[in-house]
């Protein structure tokens, strides 16, 4: 790859990243807001309230922590502020998300009150649940709500990062 066509992605990816933002800010503000983040965990699909969402980026380096559970990958400084940073494939007790030009690490929002993110396969885009049928209810999981099927018959699991972050489990990260 030559240093242009770097610079080229380099500035397709900032440039995406500012439309998402943006999107995100104009959707976030909006009243009665029926739009949700969509991200993709495995195969799995999940919707995310957009004020409990905070910065989306991909994955940065992350340092890794001793002694901990496999699913907690380590930490990593955002804007001067350490972030736990959370496999939640793995913790959900599936398999490892590899880490890849796709995946996306989703930092909590201030509103969830814990300095941590959650690496997922790949970002899906906003979603508007008003368009969508009503699923099964859920499992017994707090922090996993109604189950959403969209137009395509895609199922749709909302996600609520503030219960996540009160799981007595996700905030053990030691062995």
């Amino acid at each position: 790859m030559t240093r242009a066509q770097s610079g080229t992605q380099s500035q397709n990816l900032r440039e995406f990243q500012a439309r998402l933002a943006e999107r995100l800010r104009q959707a976030a503000a909006a009243p009665n807001v029926s739009a949700r983040l969509g991200l993709q965990i495995g195969e799995a699909r999940f919707l995310v309230e957009l004020s409990e969402a905070g910065e989306i980026l991909p994955v940065p380096p992350i340092t890794p922590v001793p002694l901990t559970r496999d699913w907690f990958k380590g930490v990593v400084n955002l804007r001067g502020t350490l972030h736990s940073v959370i496999d939640l494939q793995r913790f959900m007790g599936l398999g490892f998300t590899p880490t890849d030009r796709e995946s996306r690490l989703v930092a909590f929002g201030a509103k969830v009150g814990v300095n941590a993110g959650v690496v997922v396969s790949r970002m899906l885009g906003l979603r508007n649940i008003g368009a969508m049928q009503q699923g099964p209810e859920p499992a017994e999981d707090g922090w996993l709500q109604s189950a959403w099927i969209d137009s395509d018959g895609a199922t749709w699991r909302e996600l609520s990062l503030i219960r996540l972050a009160r799981d007595e489990r996700f905030m053990v990260v030691g062995r």
